[in-house]
Order: structure tokens, then C-alpha cells, then sequence
């Protein structure tokens, strides 16, 4: 527009001055209105690009302000995490009454490099312990351990059917999250497939305990679960069976000092100075499990039961649980009870993994167990654990052992 202007405001003034002005300086002041006009039209230019990033990042601002992401960003990485605090109470026979606090604490980062891959980096507190991410408080103040919790990938490589590598959650369904087999705090290391097709579904593994053979040393843990999930009638059901095979018969501790087998029964060279130390068995152990979910007027009601043996094992060798779990605290302002009687034998199961709570962690224990939490919001629960068992029934002296366990949790 501006140049139309000047155009025409050049042939007026030719028109008006030709007669008082020379050909020369008539063309002099062509040149330098021109000039004058391509100069405007460069700053017109910029100013346009300068409003154009404004509204930009005006825009940018918003969204911010609306989702709390950039503009245009994906949604492939996500934060998540937990904090817990916990107060025990723990009354063993022929100890003293312990008393402790604790707090567990975990942040994990997961991306999508691609629409069918997930990769995940965990952080957890606590020590070199499989089945617990636990710290007790203490110690004057000091600052606290932080270690490597998760360190994954999970390729979808078809409809149903995921491979997962590295060190993971575990992927083995627990009948209502209970640790007969597997604490919830362990995290396996290997790889792991998980398939399902309509109703049914198939979990495998191959784990490391020891992955370097430099010390002829390496063992790997191998298993299956395979079963049925869907409805019947206005229930739930899930139900299967599964199998676990872990060489670790004439084999030394993992962890721990040399006398550490969690309960499982073992020998040695020299039993007084408790030197050259190793399991008795293997444990190849075979698992029937299944749960029932419904509702009693509008209440959740939860039943399972869950049974393994021990096929290595010629004596001590078989552990079930079975429980009922009534309520779910979940939303805002709802609560859960449950109940658990669990018998585990000294060589049922690898006490290396399964619960590290119920009558003080391992195996060789039986007895109770009763649970309640009360949510405050979807991101805040109380709660309340009681364990009341016997332990060393089979191999030792037999004692009670009572644990009182207070706890609040924090997810966001």
C-alpha cells in the first residue's frame, strides 16, 4: 500500500514540478523517495515478524497456564512417585520389644521413544536388600541411601504380547498383591514376556541371580504362569497355575552373611564356625492360585487363595495362603479390611524373595494376618498392619512373633 501511495504521490509531484524542476534533480528525489519507501517496507517486515512471535509466545504462555505443558510438546515422558512413612512395633519371644521408624521413598521416570516401547529409570531408598526399599531413621541425622530401583524397556512387539528386559517390576501376578512367592518390593532382573488373548494369559521369565559367569558363579531363575481372567456371573475371577524353576541346591548365599538362607534349610562344612555354608535344595516349585472378586451391596469383596509346592524338596516343602479382602481404599473418604492365614515351610519357596514382613521375613513361619487403610484422598492413605505368627517351627525354637506396623502414604 505504502508503495502505491509513493507512486502516485511521484507522478503528482512530476506532474505539479516538472516545469520548476530539473530533469536531473526530479530524478535525485525519485531515487531517494524510493529508498525512502523500501526502508519503511523492511521495518514494516520486521514489525510483522515481531507481533507474529508475541502472539507466539502469548500462546505458548497459555497453554502453560491451562495444562501446565509447552505448547506442541508430546506426553511421551512421565514422572511418578511415592513417599511412605511407617511407625513398627515388632514383639518377638526371647528378644527385646523393637521399636523403629522408617520411610520409604521412590521416583520413576518413564518415556515413549516410540508408540510401542516404554523405558523406565526408578530410583528407590533404602540398602543392598532384594526385598525392601525400607530406611530407618537414625544414625544421628545422616543422610540416607538412594539406589537403582528400575531400569527397563517394554517393547509391544504385537497386539497383547510384550518383551521386557533389565531390571523391572515383576511380572508374575500375586493373588491380592500377597508375598507368598514374590515381596512386592522385589524387582527381578532378566527378561520377561506377558501375552493375552481374549480370557487367557501366559507370563514367563528368565532372571538373573548371578548373570556373571566369570566365577563359574551365574544362576538364572526360569518361569511361567498361565491362566483365566474374566467374568463369571457378576464376579471376577482369576485363576491359573504356575512354575518356577531355581537352581541354587550345594549353591552359597546371594547376600547377606554366610549363614543368611532366609529360613530355607542349609549345611556346612564347618556348622560351628558356620563356614562353606550351602543350600540343601533346589526349588522347582509348582503353584495353583486363583481369586474371586465381587460385591456385597455396593462393597468390593475380595477372596483368593494361593498354594505352592516344592518338587525338589523331599520334606518341608509345601506353603498356601488364603484370605478375603472387604472394601478398597481408593477414592476420597473409602476404606479396606482384610484378613490372611498363610503356613510357609522351611523349603517351600526361595526365602530369598518371597515377604520380608510376616513373622520376620523368609520362610519357616505361620499364622495371621490383618490389614486396614483408610483413604484421605486419591493421593493419601493411612494405614495399619498386624501380624500375629509363630516362626522357627521347623528348624530352630519355636516363638510368637508380633509386629505392629503404622503407616502413611503419599502417591502423586
Amino acid at each position: 500500500m505504502i508503495r502505491h501511495i509513493a507512486l502516485l504521490l511521484i507522478v503528482t509531484c512530476a506532474q505539479v514540478g516538472q516545469a520548476s524542476v530539473s530533469d536531473e534533480d526530479f530524478s535525485d528525489l525519485k531515487t531517494e523517495l524510493m529508498s525512502l519507501i523500501n526502508r519503511v517496507e523492511a521495518l514494516e517486515a520486521e514489525n510483522k515478524a515481531l507481533k507474529e512471535s508475541v502472539v507466539s509466545s502469548a500462546l505458548t504462555v497459555e497453554k502453560l497456564a491451562t495444562t501446565g505443558k509447552p505448547a506442541g510438546r508430546t506426553e511421551s515422558v512421565k514422572i511418578k512417585g511415592d513417599f511412605r512413612y511407617r511407625y513398627e512395633n515388632i514383639d518377638a519371644e526371647r528378644s527385646d520389644t523393637r521399636e523403629r521408624n522408617r520411610i520409604r521413598a521412590r521416583l520413576a521416570v518413564t518415556a515413549k521413544p516410540a508408540d510401542n516401547v516404554e523405558v523406565g529409570i526408578g530410583l528407590a531408598s533404602g540398602g543392598d536388600d532384594a526385598v525392601s526399599t525400607n530406611q530407618t531413621l537414625g544414625g544421628g541425622g545422616t543422610t540416607k541411601d538412594i539406589n537403582l530401583d528400575l531400569a527397563y524397556f517394554k517393547w509391544q512387539a504385537k497386539p497383547g504380547f510384550n518383551v521386557i528386559g533389565g531390571k523391572m517390576k515383576n511380572i508374575f501376578y500375586r493373588p491380592a498383591g500377597h508375598g507368598l512367592l514374590w515381596d512386592g518390593d522385589y524387582r527381578p532382573e532378566g527378561f520377561g514376556f506377558t501375552f493375552e488373548r481374549g480370557n487367557y494369559f501366559l507370563n514367563t521369565a528368565a532372571n538373573f541371580l548371578e548373570s556373571d559367569s566369570k566365577n563359574n558363579d551365574n544362576k538364572t531363575a526360569y518361569g511361567f504362569q498361565t491362566g483365566f481372567k474374566g467374568s463369571v456371573g457378576d464376579s471376577q475371577l482369576v485363576a491359573g497355575v504356575g512354575y518356577f524353576e531355581i537352581d541354587t541346591k550345594n549353591r552359597e548365599v546371594f547376600i547377606g552373611d554366610s549363614d543368611e538362607f532366609f529360613g530355607n534349610t542349609f549345611s556346612c562344612i564347618d556348622s560351628d564356625a558356620l563356614t562353606g555354608c550351602t543350600y540343601n535344595n533346589s526349588y522347582e516349585e509348582l503353584e495353583l492360585f486363583a481369586q474371586l472378586s465381587t460385591t456385597i451391596g455396593e462393597t468390593p469383596l475380595a477372596l483368593f487363595a494361593d498354594l505352592v509346592q516344592n518338587q525338589d524338596a523331599s520334606d518341608l516343602d509345601t506353603a498356601w495362603a488364603a484370605g478375603l479382602k472387604l472394601g478398597g481404599a481408593s477414592a476420597p473418604k473409602t476404606w479396606e479390611l482384610s484378613y490372611i492365614y498363610q503356613n510357609i515351610e522351611a523349603d517351600a519357596v526361595l526365602g530369598l524373595v518371597t515377604d520380608s514382613d510376616f513373622a520376620g521375613g523368609g520362610t519357616d513361619g505361620k499364622g495371621h494376618l490383618f490389614k486396614g487403610a483408610w483413604a484421605i484422598n486419591k493421593q493419601w492413605k493411612i494405614g495399619f498392619t498386624f501380624f500375629d505368627n509363630q516362626r522357627n517351627m521347623d528348624v530352630g525354637v519355636e516363638e510368637d512373633y508380633k509386629r505392629l506396623v503404622l503407616d502413611t502414604a503419599y502417591k502423586f
